[in-house]
């Protein structure tokens, strides 16, 4: 897949020549819905037989309407995740603009002409509620306004899950509580975060289960205070893993929230590594107990409930994305 950074006004050698079908979306999550719209736009380009583009921003169009600081945005997937679930999608050209003043304030008309009609785009794929501009003049029931049929448009319904639209606003709400199960879920794969481990109390070595104190930055969005089973990237193998989000309450109050995982059948140092972690299931919540023992019996119970979770549920390392989708990929 050729990934292409945009700047407006872009130098139109960036633009590769050729037809192509463009599918259009913030897709932070790159969740089922957007899944959706990605396969359609794939079985367009097919159809055809142009190539299949996407185009994303690289920042949130908060940063720029809504003055929030870009180190302070959370998102469901960083950019370079969206380029790894894009190229297993089978998209090949993957355009990623900067989202600026300057695109933020686009007129209709010239996002049109500049990065729709500008990459060559003979067919258009997005959602029914995108947007390119103030949503009561820029939405998928005017763009052919702009276009003048200069392409064909597809507009995706929205997608179900039991009776609400999925979602990245759902998906965030689920996270937040701690509800990874129904957010990977509506993702259609396990939750993933990227951090690196950092010196901790240590505690967890006195106790029988040491652990690696994880540093997400700022941009992450760690799920809710809770106990999960995960699954970890470490030195290029993956390891089972059970992780507390939380604030240790057994040893105080007001403490912060940290993430700290015990690695199953691992070891070694690992300090200044970065791990990636996939959030497979969260087996309960965060509890304060009487004392150590207390604690240490409830984590002799977790180990074992990560380990059962893991026998029902293998885990594969790779495609992250679910049969579903890798079945639509084929077709």
């Amino acid at each position: 897949m050729q990934v292409i950074n945009l700047s407006y006004p872009y130098v139109a050698s960036q633009i590769p020549a050729g037809a192509i079908t463009l599918a259009l979306g913030f897709f932070d999550g790159v969740h089922r819905g957007h899944q959706r719209v990605v396969a359609t736009a794939r079985a367009a380009a097919k159809a055809t037989n142009t190539k299949l583009a996407v185009m994303t921003f690289d920042q949130h169009p908060s940063v720029v309407f809504q003055h929030a600081e870009p180190d302070h945005v959370r998102y469901l997937t960083t950019v370079s995740q969206k380029v790894s679930l894009m190229a297993e999608m089978g998209v090949d050209i993957l355009y990623v603009l900067h989202f600026d003043a300057a695109v933020g304030s686009m007129p209709p008309q010239t996002f049109v002409d500049q990065l729709i009609v500008g990459l060559h785009a003979t067919t258009v794929v997005a959602g029914f509620d995108y947007t390119y501009g103030p949503a009561a003049i820029a939405n998928m029931q005017r763009l052919n306004d702009y276009g003048h049929d200069r392409f064909e448009i597809i507009e995706v319904p929205k997608a179900i899950d039991g009776t609400e639209k999925i979602s990245s606003t759902r998906i965030r709400t689920a996270l937040d509580a701690g509800a990874i199960d129904e957010a990977n879920t509506l993702l259609g794969y396990q939750y993933e975060t990227m951090g690196t481990v950092v010196h901790g109390e240590a505690r967890g070595r006195t106790l029988g289960f040491p652990t690696a104190n994880v540093a997400h930055s700022n941009n992450t969005r760690v799920p809710g205070i809770g106990i999960y089973a995960t699954m970890v990237k470490v030195e290029n193998q993956w390891v089972t893993g059970m992780a507390s989000v939380g604030r240790n309450v057994t040893f105080g109050d007001d403490r912060p929230v940290t993430v700290e995982i015990y690695l199953l059948d691992f070891s070694g140092d690992i300090y200044g590594q970065a791990l990636t972690i996939r959030w497979g299931h969260r087996m309960r919540g965060e509890i304060k107990f009487a004392d150590a023992a207390g604690l240490v019996k409830q984590l002799k119970q977790d180990e074992q409930a990560t380990r059962d979770y893991y026998l029902t549920q293998p885990f594969h390392a790779q495609p992250r994305l679910w049969s579903v989708l890798r079945a639509q990929k084929e077709n």
